[in-house]
């Protein structure tokens, strides 16, 4: 018994997380993860006819 309160609060909590409005500045989001106008460099694949490597 006594658990009724912090129940309801991680329930009211878990709610407005999952219902909520968010305002979420996404310029800002952008320059933190670092996905500005640069296009993302392209990754070479390996030729199969160059042979195994390391053996």
């Amino acid at each position: 018994m006594g658990r009724g309160r912090a129940k309801a609060k991680q329930t009211k909590v878990a709610r407005e997380l999952k219902y909520g409005t968010h305002d979420i500045d996404l310029e800002r989001l952008r320059r933190e993860l670092g996905s500005g106008d640069e296009p993302a460099p392209e990754v070479e694949a390996d030729d199969p006819a160059d042979g195994p490597v390391g053996r």
